[in-house]
């Protein structure tokens, strides 16, 4: 039986070693976390994430051949091999603040990997991690001796939270980087062998380890680019009079560039888009490349600049003042089906209303009250360091923080609605209801274009709609970011 070891029981590590274990049932798969509630939530009825058609995953499989452990260094000792799914976030002090990759997590992994190991392994990056990173760690395991050998594998996982299952058990591509060496080679068909129990092998691409390590920067550099480019639009959209969404149909239907990730939204969020555009941004700088290394930064200042943008929308149409007037916040999750927050453009949205003194209502059917207090108290990056480790302290306007039970409570005599994650139930709310219960004038500031605004207007709202055409209201109380 081979032995499959991952190390880190979060949103990758969790689900793509719940997949495995289904569709390779002879092979022993053991998730290990040293955080001993997370693993206790594997193994519970409440799995520590949501994610759509998990639980039956887990449920199938634990107990037979999916196991999940705080015995870190057992598992890692008996496997074959090991898949490393820790944290890399973004560094906040030190050379490269702001940009680079903290490999911290990652080291302290390949340095246990070393101490533990007596039989030889493939350790497999399955983090995001900056191009020449197998590099480093092969200089690590390589200085541990005990004439154990190890190879290094890139196999960057491309999952998109919400359909992650569905992702992956029919990926688009499974990507595999080995060295160009008779054993690299083979460790690459080792894995190759795991993956191919129900992948078709024409979706299974083998490169040289750099460009597996870097593909992944980049197809997440370009979907975020993508995003910024229509919310660019969007915001002239809006002063021009066009539609958004007429706009991204128009160009979508051409061939070459395709509908996919042309919604225009309040921009994007999650743990991948920013830290790993900024991840490319670090490693344009280094190699002398500041003019690429700017026009990928440009991709977050658009989307920090559509965040910006929405903010002082809701702050201007509302007599230009917020302050303690109740906002409701329907959604507080980055996307829909997933608690998952983080980067989520919720927090900055209401840090923006915090700061002009709203009183702000939320309601998410996925995302708990400590979960949105710890968000909005952590500073930027700290979210992506492991729960034990994220330094908490009391966010401004702890008194003016609400969670309701459900959008019609967030509602309750608020002035404005801002729809900032686009749950399915938000689109079939009892506006009229949400209406009565409302403060006069009543505002909707649809941060995901999820809502009809015409519908809503003859109920009485003011309606404010990413890149369509402005009310006549928001024309007079032009939004300058």
């Amino acid at each position: 039986m081979v032995k499959i070891c991952c190390i880190g029981a979060g949103y990758v590590g969790g689900p793509t070693m719940a997949v495995i274990a289904l569709k390779c049932p002879d092979v022993e798969v053991v998730v290990v976390d040293i955080s001993e509630s997370r693993i206790a939530g594997w193994n519970s009825d409440r799995l520590p994430i949501y994610e759509p058609g998990l639980d039956d995953v887990v449920r199938q499989c634990r107990g037979r051949n999916l196991f999940f452990s705080t015995d870190v260094n057992r598992y890692v000792g008996e496997a074959d091999i090991v898949f490393v799914s820790v944290n890399t976030p973004t560094k906040t002090r030190g050379l490269g603040a702001g940009k680079a990759a903290d490999l911290t997590y990652w080291e302290s992994a390949a340095r246990m990997i070393g101490d533990v190991s007596r039989s030889d392994k493939i350790v497999v990056e399955k983090s995001t991690v900056p191009v020449k990173t197998a590099e480093a760690i092969e200089k690590i395991l390589a200085h541990h001796g005990r004439g154990v050998r190890y190879q290094i594998l890139s196999n960057p996982e491309f999952l998109a939270e919400g359909t992650a299952v569905q992702d992956l058990f029919c990926p688009d591509r499974v990507l595999i980087g080995g060295r160009e060496t008779p054993e690299g080679q083979a460790a690459v068909k080792a894995l190759k062998d795991v993956y191919a129990r129900w992948v078709p092998e024409d979706r299974i691409i083998t490169t040289n380890l750099w460009s597996a390590e870097l593909s992944k920067l980049a197809a997440n550099a370009f979907l975020a680019q993508r995003i910024s480019s229509v919310n660019a639009i969007s915001a002239l959209c809006e002063a021009t009079g066009a539609d958004v969404a007429e706009v991204a149909c128009s160009i979508g239907k051409d061939k070459r560039i395709g509908p996919r990730f042309l919604s225009a939204s309040v921009g994007f969020g999650g743990s991948c888009f920013q830290k790993d555009i900024l991840n490319l941004v670090y490693i344009c700088e280094c190699y002398a490349l500041p003019e690429v290394a700017e026009y990928w930064r440009q991709v977050i200042g658009i989307n920090d600049y559509q965040k910006s943008r929405f903010v002082n929308r809701v702050v201007s149409s509302m007599f230009n003042t917020v302050a303690g007037k109740k906002v409701a916040v329907l959604g507080f999750a980055f996307k829909k089906d997933t608690g998952d927050t983080r980067e989520t453009p919720a927090i900055d949205v209401c840090r923006g209303l915090l700061g002009d003194k709203a009183v702000v209502s939320i309601y998410d059917p996925q995302v708990t009250e400590e979960q949105v207090r710890r968000d909005l108290a952590m500073k930027k990056f700290d979210w992506d360091h492991p729960r034990h480790l994220q330094p908490v302290g009391e966010p401004a306007g702890q008194q003016v923080i609400a969670m309701a039970p459900d959008a019609y409570e967030a509602a309750r005599d608020a002035h404005a609605v801002c729809i900032l994650t686009e749950w399915e139930e938000f689109r079939n709310l009892d506006y009229s209801r949400m209406y009565d219960a409302m403060q006069k004038p009543a505002f909707v500031f649809d941060g995901r274009n999820i809502v009809d605004p015409e519908k809503l207007r003859e109920i009485g709202f003011i309606v404010y709609s990413i890149g369509k055409p402005l009310d006549n209201w928001l024309k007079d109380m032009p939004a300058v970011a």
